[in-house]
């Protein structure tokens, strides 16, 4: 589930088997499915789970630091891929400790704008409601205009997005929809809105801490409910083991260029992380004979310059840019693109689910031998 290129395998209603991992003494494995389920376990199927959410080329457990840059994928049959060639390096330090809180309270209304003179539309209303607004924060996003000649409403239209937050409920409840709806007789043309005046309601916000590994006691919960205390495997004493350097491809010298999306020959994976987004792209193995080079080509044009451009909404944002040569990729972190979280932010797609496949249609210009 959750694969950009979906249209690859079948789609006959079964559901998506689950996914097995075999795994042997040496830490290889082998991912499969249950037989006669939907879906297909594929090289790109499993390279989508591994840039799930990582960040870096580190990722961090409480027993092992697992190095992703040495990862190898192959396809050994029919939903049967292989996992090998793995190093790791000793457990951290310290351990994560994912802390929620009261962030405060938040309330939206949306407002459908019709037909001609959105931008218009957009501001009166604006101009019109924001001196009532005494909440902490206000936020207005709009969805795009609306089709000139459309033969629908629906399609004629477009939305205004006002989300306020506050520490009290009272500013972002009757304090913001009162004045709201007061409007409706009084505003631009077609004032509407996608529906009733709400309550304010609580968000949360999470963040991570870290507390040292000597203060906390493993604990293994067997089937029947009792507790079994296990012996730590923390760094003490054990050395790191170094991970042999990854070659990375050398791009081919610049030609003729075509705009193309870059979905012609990319996989996206995207996912939130707190307030940061994170975007993991990779060449498709569909075609073996020019793979290298479009590798070679997305490790060296992916840039945090370039990322800004393809998303400008963090062009004032610090973004890393981690290669995956390995796995034929990049991993990207956007740091605060999602604000202080899911539950508080504002933004269209709070968690960031759907970046990997809005990135994926930008359109650039890719070397002409490539596409």
């Amino acid at each position: 589930g959750n694969f950009s290129g979906f249209l690859t395998l079948p789609r006959d209603g079964r559901p998506l088997g689950f996914p097995i991992a075999e795994i042997a003494a040496d830490g290889s494995c082998v991912i499969t499915k249950h037989p006669d389920t939907g879906g297909a376990v594929t090289v790109d199927t499993v390279t989508a789970q591994l840039l799930y959410e990582i960040q870096g080329t580190r990722y961090l457990g409480p027993d092992v630091t697992t190095r992703l840059d040495t990862i190898r994928l192959e396809q050994q049959g029919p939903d049967r891929v292989a996992v090998t060639s793995v190093r790791g390096e000793a457990p951290p330090e310290r351990l994560k400790v994912c802390i929620n809180e009261l962030g405060g309270f938040r309330n939206q209304m949306e407002f459908v704008l019709t037909g001609l003179d959105i931008a218009a539309k957009a501001a009166w209303v604006q101009a019109q409601l924001g001196p009532a607004l005494t909440a902490a924060s206000v936020t207005w996003t709009r969805t795009d205009t609306g089709r000139p000649g459309a033969d629908t409403e629906e399609g004629a239209s477009c939305l205004l997005r006002c989300t306020v937050t506050d520490p009290s409920p009272d500013p972002v409840g009757k304090g913001f929809t009162g004045p709201a709806i007061e409007l409706a007789l009084g505003s631009y043309p077609g004032f509407t809105m996608t529906s009733p005046p709400a309550s304010a309601t609580p968000y949360g916000v999470y963040r991570a801490a870290y507390v040292d590994r000597s203060v906390v006691s493993p604990t293994v919960v067997m089937p029947d409910g009792g507790r079994r205390s296990i012996t730590d495997s923390g760094p003490s004493g054990a050395a790191a083991s170094s991970a042999p350097p990854v070659a990375t491809p050398t791009p081919a010298a610049a030609g003729a260029t075509t705009a193309a999306s870059l979905g012609t020959f990319l996989h996206a994976r995207s996912g939130d992380k707190g307030g940061d987004a994170n975007l993991g792209l990779w060449v498709t193995h569909d075609d073996p004979a020019r793979r290298d080079a479009r590798v070679a080509w997305l490790l060296g044009w992916v840039t945090p310059q370039r990322v800004r451009a393809l998303v400008p909404e963090a062009a004032d944002l610090d973004i890393d840019v981690v290669a995956l040569p390995n796995l034929g990729g990049v991993n990207v972190v956007l740091h605060g693109l999602l604000g202080l979280g899911v539950a508080a932010s504002s933004r269209f797609d709070p968690q960031a689910k759907g970046l990997g496949e809005w990135v994926r249609s930008r359109v650039v210009d890719i070397p002409e031998e490539l596409v």
